[in-house]
């Protein structure tokens, strides 16, 4: 397992989500409710002409992988926490507070199941 932490999710990534089996994106979202969890599977997507070079959606890096190195992770998942505001010197809101404790066992499960598939993957192969 590898954990990658960054602002933004650029192109450079591309290689580690094609060379990787499994990818769980987390990101915050100010169009969904403060507070609210969604854990989403995410499909790559077709590539654009007009792709930017500093961040990505997941979609769209997941394109680029496959674009770029013809792999890509048997799985992907976005685990997303509406935000509600992310301007400069904000705490979290009362609601993206409570739901921090939940947002991290949906991580937790979601990674346990990962692995458990990745392992039983490796059993049947063996």
């Amino acid at each position: 397992m590898r954990v990658l932490s960054g602002q933004q999710w650029a192109p450079e990534l591309a290689e580690d989500a094609a060379d990787a089996e499994s990818v769980l994106f987390i990101d915050c979202a100010v169009d969904a409710p403060p507070g609210s969890i969604r854990l989403l599977p995410v499909e790559a997507s077709e590539s654009h002409p007009g792709l930017a070079t500093h961040h990505l959606g997941a979609a769209a890096l997941l394109g680029l992988a496959r674009e770029l190195y013809a792999s890509l992770p048997r799985s992907a998942f976005l685990l997303i926490v509406g935000a509600g505001s992310t301007e400069l010197g904000e705490q979290f809101s009362d609601a993206v507070q409570a739901a921090l404790p939940e947002a991290c066992s949906v991580l937790e499960q979601t990674v346990l199941r990962l692995l458990a598939d990745s392992s039983a993957r490796h059993d049947q192969a063996l």
